[in-house]
């Protein structure tokens, strides 16, 4: 089991920037791929990116990409979401979840969650 914890969600304003941490503990992280998830009031859970085990293999929504860049510090037992550009469409809880088998956009294939970090961009 892998536990999860997300930081570095605030308030920005549009065309900002965040960087979102999500910090494991528990089992090795370096065996799990790992995946970005929002989601904002009233909507589904959606998709952002994943990263797989090595850091070598990532994906996007196309919402967020060319925006968005995820990353991961094995040594460290980090994720990180660099966030650019920030528009109001953005707002949303921004979860990290873990999972040691795909590499896949699916949020039911993920094992472990976090408990989410809250990204408001004002107009």
């Amino acid at each position: 089991q892998v536990q999860l914890v997300e930081s570095g969600g605030g308030l920005v304003q549009a065309g900002g920037s965040l960087r979102l941490s999500c910090a494991a503990s528990g089992r090795t992280f370096s065996v799990y791929n790992m995946g970005w998830f929002r989601q904002a009031p009233g909507k589904e859970r959606e998709f952002v990116a994943y990263i797989n085990w090595s850091g070598g293999g990532t994906y996007y929504a196309n919402s967020v990409k060319g925006r968005f860049t995820i990353s991961r510090d094995n040594a460290k037992n980090t994720m990180f979401l660099q966030m650019n550009s920030l528009t109001p469409e953005d707002t949303a809880v921004y979860y990290c979840a873990a999972n040691p088998s795909f590499n896949t956009v699916l949020a039911e294939r993920y094992l472990y969650w976090g408990q989410g970090t809250q990204v408001t961009v004002s107009s």
